[in-house]
């Protein structure tokens, strides 16, 4: 049983549990949000987006560009699986008393 080492490191988890709290978000959101440079963040989006944990939308707003991301149903059941990874590594120090 292995950690997903895309969905571990803290800035991709939280892109995530953002992600599945709701149908989309823009690129503005998630830099506010989560207080990242926009090159930092387009990084972690590209490893989630590679791993189609992710997925990138690409509109106009009138005449203005707009990135959004929404989460796939693969990245969802993988958030659901990392969760339920972590509590099986948490059962493995407790001892029954």
């Amino acid at each position: 049983m292995e950690i997903d080492k895309v969905i571990h490191e803290p800035a991709r988890l939280r892109i995530m549990m953002i992600l599945s709290g709701v149908e989309k978000v823009d690129f503005n959101f998630l830099i506010t949000t989560l207080k990242l440079t926009r090159g930092n963040l387009s990084r972690h989006i590209e490893k989630l987006e590679s791993a189609d944990y992710i997925k990138v939308e690409k509109s106009f707003k009138g005449k203005v560009p707009n990135t959004s991301y929404k989460i796939t149903q693969k990245g969802t059941k993988e958030l659901a699986q990392y969760w339920e990874h972590l509590d099986n590594v948490r059962q493995i120090g407790k001892t029954p008393k």
